[in-house]
């Protein structure tokens, strides 16, 4: 059973994600912007983060670099939908700053499902 932390502002999807991550056997802590998200993750150690780009108080670029800097082994998911503009070059920054890999919302959760299960899987070996 690994720790995952998800950041993300929209309610319904931060419930989404904490229901397929609890499905998957998996503890889950859930946080609405960056700052709640980067102070969960000071309290304990979090295995993968998943993280909206777009979001008020910290967004998701910024929040990434700190988890990463503070533990470069923690594996991280970068999600949007690009905000109104529907820009997805916040993705492509997200990976370039250190996420793992990133995923356009909305997605299919079977893609969550294996990405999770993928990122897992290889910080096991």
């Amino acid at each position: 059973m690994e720790q995952i932390l998800v950041i993300d502002d929209d309610a319904a999807a931060r419930g989404m994600l904490r229901d397929l991550v609890e499905e998957l056997g998996h503890e889950v802590s859930v946080a609405e912007n960056g700052d709640d998200g980067l102070r969960l993750f000071e309290e304990r150690p979090f295995t993968l983060v998943i993280c909206d780009i777009l979001m008020p108080e910290k967004e998701g670029i910024e929040t990434i670099r700190e988890i990463k800097k503070k533990n470069p082994y923690t594996q991280v998911i970068a999600i949007s939908g690009g905000g109104s503009s529907g820009n997805l070059e916040f993705l492509k920054m997200a990976q370039s700053l250190g996420a793992d890999c990133a995923i356009r919302k909305p997605f299919e959760i079977e893609v969550m499902e294996r990405t999770i299960g993928d990122l897992l899987a290889t910080r096991a070996k």
